[in-house]
């Protein structure tokens, strides 16, 4: 009696496991899955670049990605116009070179990715191209200090700095800039002149007069209408404020004790390597709580609160709602800008992003992102102008330039290159650049931390406008 107990078991075992192999078999029979990129790269009259990242090859090796692309349909295929990309067989980006394109046209593109088991595709990306636009560069200059590490008021090359960080221009066209390593303040003149405005050198922790006041390695700036500058004072925890009436520095909000904690009095809130600043035109400070991984603001009645993040790292989109325990994630946020509709932008340096916080706190991406680093490297600050274009310093190399139509363009320098050498485009070479700002004129400026210079960057535009 056991023996057909036995083999019925057995029976029912193998059938079980018959089925769970067949419908294993028929899950994994999937194509890749894969995104756009989300910005279009070098656009000109009658080229452009686009690329996408594959997040997973699917069940067999891909064996052919690129990007197809078309003036007439809106969601191309590879039917359409399609331009190949080296094969890549792990998730990894990739980019395409788009070359014949028609000038003054608008075009449809996106990434696809082939397997044994089908063709995908990530979303579609509108662009339009120049007129007679042939290429975007930026030509570098140095606007002041020498090189050489030191402390040294003076005018363009015979000042000294160490270090420079975060930066700021008022509404005169004058540069405030973070001399990191010298623990000061400085300002330079549209003519070149720098001059020491706050700060004894000594790294510390005192208020008062503004050049008797003590900075530990000051990495953030904000100037207001009224000529307020505000300080990030990175290694004291601190916000800092030198009053353009009295001459002096005060506290604006913490404690100095590293941590992360909403105050509603200005000494109960804690930071943690606060490294920039922006400030709005109803004088809210906000604050890049690097880590934090948060967006604080410091409200004109001296109470902080969290706009967007949490204290833990990550990369995640949504709208804040600490109510419902919703947070976005970012990943060590060290530059802000702000546009005239109240939106906050975020260097996000851990995730290769540019991020966007509106009003309401909803949190999306506009460029980059961990699956497309090669897009953006490492992005330490940014500055927008009045069109709505960004300027962004990429930490490994490269000034970039963020259009508002989304178009990328690398100005100067070059990723993962370091070292010093003036010129236009991949010529120059930048190390660390940590700060950049953009005068009422238009005139960009970048702080190149390692080369203890203020670089002057110009944008030249080839046969056309952009």
């Amino acid at each position: 009696m056991k023996t057909p107990l036995l083999a019925v078991i057995l029976f029912i075992s193998v059938a079980v496991l018959n089925t769970g192999c067949k419908k294993s078999s028929s899950a994994a029979n999937t194509p890749p899955s894969l995104t756009t990129n989300d910005v279009i790269i070098n656009v000109t009259s009658t080229t452009a670049q686009s690329g996408g990242t594959i997040s997973s090859i699917g069940s067999s090796a891909i064996t052919e990605n690129g990007v197809c692309y078309s003036a007439s349909n809106a969601t191309p295929t590879i039917n359409d116009i399609k331009v190949t990309a080296p094969i890549i067989s792990t998730s990894y980006s990739f980019t395409a070179n788009l070359t014949g394109l028609t000038p003054s046209a608008t075009y449809h593109v996106r990434a696809y990715a082939t397997n044994a088991y089908g063709t995908s595709y990530g979303s579609v990306v509108t662009f339009s191209t120049s007129s007679t636009l042939s290429g975007v560069s930026g030509l570098v200059s140095t606007f002041a200090g020498s090189g050489t590490a030191g402390f040294n008021d003076g005018t363009g090359t015979t000042a000294l700095f160490s270090n420079p960080g975060g930066m700021a221009s008022d509404a005169s066209g004058n540069i405030y800039v973070c001399d990191v390593f010298n623990n000061r303040i400085r300002k330079i003149a549209p003519d070149g002149t720098v001059t020491t405005i706050a700060g004894s050198g000594v790294a510390g922790n005192i208020d008062g007069p503004a050049l008797s006041a003590q900075f530990y390695a000051p990495q953030g700036l904000a100037v207001d209408a009224q000529g307020n500058i505000f300080i990030a004072d990175y290694g004291n925890n601190l916000i800092r404020e030198l009053e353009a009436s009295t001459g002096s520095v005060k506290t604006v909000a913490g404690n100095g004790i590293p941590g992360y904690v909403d105050g509603e009095v200005f000494k109960t809130a804690e930071f943690n390597g606060p490294c920039a600043l922006a400030i709005d035109a109803n004088n809210v400070i906000y604050v890049a709580d690097r880590n934090n991984n948060a967006i604080r603001k410091i409200n004109t009645n001296g109470t902080t609160n969290t706009v967007a993040g949490t204290k833990a790292a990550g990369y995640f989109n949504t709208t804040q709602n600490p109510a419902n325990l919703v947070y976005a994630y970012f990943r060590s946020p060290s530059g802000l800008a702000l546009d005239a509709d109240g939106n906050i932008y975020v260097a996000d340096i851990g995730n290769s992003a540019i991020r966007k916080i509106t009003s309401a706190g909803v949190v999306t991406t506009i460029a980059g992102g961990p699956g497309q680093s090669s897009l953006l490297g490492s992005p330490a600050a940014l500055a927008m102008d009045k069109q709505g274009n960004f300027l962004i310093a990429d930490e490994s190399g490269r000034i970039i330039e963020l259009t508002a139509a989304n178009v990328l363009y690398d100005l100067a320098g070059a990723a993962n290159v370091s070292g010093y050498a003036e010129g236009s485009g991949t010529a120059a070479k930048f190390s660390n650049p940590q700060g950049i700002c953009i005068t009422p004129s238009g005139n960009i400026f970048v702080s190149d931390f390692n080369n203890n210079r203020i670089r002057k960057v110009v944008i030249v535009t080839s046969g056309g406008t952009q």
